[in-house]
């Protein structure tokens, strides 16, 4: 595959769900040169599911793919038996082997609803280090000291503290750094988090002669608490592998100020049309709960297909009407592919004038699949069962 070196494609690479780039200014110019970049992501299986968190990660990955580079997945398999220290206030819990290997039986077919893995490197990090001998953690290890390994903020407060890092957790930089010269990479991806670990692999890669990794630090999407950032061990996470309308209800559950991140780093909407979303929420003019749906809508589309998301949308409006729709709800053939609001209601027999549909929309009383239509002079889409409640108790449907 050709390298593609689009200006503006490389500028939404550097841009868009992105916090930090090192070093910036050799990586934009290696984009623009047509090489082809081995671009690095590794993920622990801690846990049975990937989640929105990976997923931003590896849509930053997918763009890189979509120019031509080499995707690199490493499934951090030998790795998760020392467990990632970053951000820790203590150590993580040991987890075996069995446990390992049973969390990562899915994830190459969660990571798939992002990445090309037909043309992506899948490896585990356990080819290289399982059949490695003692000596070679002893050459390793003695490339670097311990001073400058705990010079970690985060090691720095647990110490502060009075509570122990373990050699274990020492090791960890050292080892996440060797799979960047196991696999050559020229580039590596991770969340925010990550960039302690990262930027230690430039210096394992150097030790070993080889060029540095330009490194990609992605933000961190909150969980679905506000607070933290998504993880599996905070279990505010929103699985790739769970049922669409699971996922659905649970981004309805987010924090109203963390739909944009949402927006932009797992969503293709232009950043143009986010800050208009944005704009009419701190107007008043759009109801966040409407836009979160949208949003819902878009994500799981991109997941799972427009179907998948149809039908959870109209699953959360059941559960959330407390029940189904009467029975007896009248239906009408509306021909066109879309209408206005007032068109739409004189035309299922909703209202009798659109004079009474504009006053309704202005007073709030229309939803449309369960999404509340303040401005009748917006065009809507027209779809087979698509559902239309005026007022409090009037439901219509188009057949």
């Amino acid at each position: 595959m050709e390298i593609n070196t689009d200006p503006k494609k490389i500028a939404e690479i550097m841009s868009r769900g992105m916090f930090e780039a090192v070093d910036r200014r050799e990586l934009e110019k290696k984009l623009a040169s047509g090489k082809k970049l081995r671009v690095k992501l590794g993920i622990d299986p801690t846990a049975p599911d990937l989640h929105l968190g990976h997923a931003a990660v590896l849509r930053k990955l997918r763009q890189f793919q979509d120019l031509g580079h080499q995707a690199v997945l490493i499934v951090g398999d030998f790795t998760t038996l020392i467990g990632d220290p970053s951000g820790r206030s203590a150590s993580r819990p040991q987890i075996d082997g069995v446990q390992i290997r049973d969390n990562m039986k899915d994830y190459i077919n969660q990571a798939a609803k992002v990445l090309d893995v037909e043309s992506a490197e899948v490896r585990y990090n356990s080819e290289w280090f399982s059949p490695k001998p003692m000596l070679f953690l002893m050459d390793l290890a003695k490339r670097f000291t311990v001073a400058r390994l705990i010079e970690r903020e985060d090691f720095q407060k647990r110490l502060s503290a009075g509570m122990d890092v373990s050699m274990l957790e020492l090791l960890y930089p050292l080892l996440q750094g060797y799979d960047s010269v196991a696999v050559a990479a020229d580039v590596e991806l991770g969340g925010y988090d990550q960039r302690l670990n990262i930027l230690f692999g430039r210096k394992v890669q150097r030790s070993f002669d080889l060029p540095e990794q330009d490194a990609v630090f992605c933000p961190l999407l909150p969980g679905i608490d506000g607070g933290k950032k998504m993880s599996k061990s905070a279990g505010n996470y929103i699985g790739l592998g769970e049922k669409p309308a699971e996922m659905f209800g649970k981004i309805m559950k987010i924090a109203d100020a963390s739909m944009w991140d949402y927006f932009e780093m797992l969503t293709d909407t232009g950043l143009p049309e986010i800050q208009k979303l944005k704009n009419g929420v701190e107007s008043g003019k759009q109801h966040p709960r409407d836009v979160k749906m949208m949003l819902a809508h878009k994500i799981i589309s991109g997941f799972n297909g427009g179907d998948a998301a149809d039908s959870a949308q109209k699953e959360f409006i059941r559960v959330t009407q407390g029940g189904d729709l009467p029975s007896d709800v009248p239906a009408a053939e509306i021909k066109e592919k879309s209408l206005n609001i007032p068109d739409l209601l004189v035309g299922l027999g909703a209202v009798k004038s659109k004079g009474e549909a504009r006053r309704l929309c202005d007073q709030g009383g229309i939803k449309i699949d369960g999404v509340v239509k303040n401005d009748w002079q917006e065009m809507i889409e027209i779809k087979p069962e698509m559902v239309v409640r005026v007022g409090k108790n009037k439901f219509f449907k188009v057949k």
